[in-house]
């Protein structure tokens, strides 16, 4: 296949007509573009004072390996961070994500959190022999297996990492420039609005496991979802890139 005419259906160069129709719903799961998905969801510093807060940090870190095929997760990364410019958990944050002030004070600063990232990274790499589509130039062979990044919503990579890394003069992992935002491919797939993570398993008989705005349990659910969606013949695409085009 062509690079170009791959880099096309991984949504990796944006058609004049992106809105897909529906009319897979009910039917078997297609093939995949994506070998592997890796499914984020950041819990980070948040306060319900009435002021406006500009420095969100990262205050829990963790990524699942779902496979496209079985549905399984591979392999999952965790860890909690040590806010540096807000070191103190506001009440407000400690009851919504259920994370301790113990538990950030024993985590580790981001920039050692990505470098602990990265090598997990490098794992399953190894072991799945998986690349990232970060670009056109990624996708000339057809050998490897394909792996991209989901999130619920554009905020987890889009904003609050990119913010991050950009204030604290962090190299965030050129990998993280590019994920499927599950929540705009849920609203086109199923021609609705979702009413969050929960209400969006709840809208297709999934049940959500464990604690809401837990970040790990965040991570599975909607890895839970994804894999519904694929069953239900959704064809996961690239939504958002921050690469410059090549």
């Amino acid at each position: 296949m062509a690079t170009k005419k791959l880099a096309r259906q991984l949504g990796l160069i944006r058609r004049k007509s992106v809105a897909p129709t529906n009319g897979n719903v009910g039917r078997s799961k297609s093939k995949q573009l994506f070998d592997y998905l890796i499914v984020i969801d950041f819990e980070s510093t948040c306060w319900n004072d009435g002021k406006r807060h500009q420095s969100q940090e990262i205050i829990e870190f963790p990524a699942v390996l779902l496979s496209t095929s079985t549905g399984e997760i591979e392999s999952e990364f965790h860890t909690y961070i040590q806010p540096q410019e807000h070191p103190i958990l506001s009440e407000f944050c400690m009851e919504l994500t259920g994370i301790k002030q113990a538990q950030v004070d024993e985590g580790v600063p981001l920039r050692i959190c990505l470098s602990q990232f990265c090598k997990w990274i490098q794992k399953i790499q190894q072991q799945k022999k998986i690349i990232f589509a970060t670009g056109i130039s990624d996708l000339s062979n057809s050998e490897v297996k394909l792996c991209a990044f989901v999130t619920w919503s554009d905020w987890d990579l889009g904003v609050c990492l990119e913010y991050e890394c950009k204030r604290k003069q962090l190299l965030k992992p050129v990998f993280l420039n590019s994920w499927i935002d599950l929540r705009v491919t849920y609203k086109i797939f199923y021609r609705r609005k979702p009413k969050g993570l929960s209400g969006a398993l709840q809208e297709v008989g999934i049940e959500f496991l464990g604690r809401e705005h837990s970040g790990l349990d965040d991570s599975r659910n909607t890895a839970l979802l994804a894999w519904k969606m694929i069953r239900d013949g959704c064809l996961m695409k690239i939504t958002r890139s921050l690469n410059k085009d090549k």
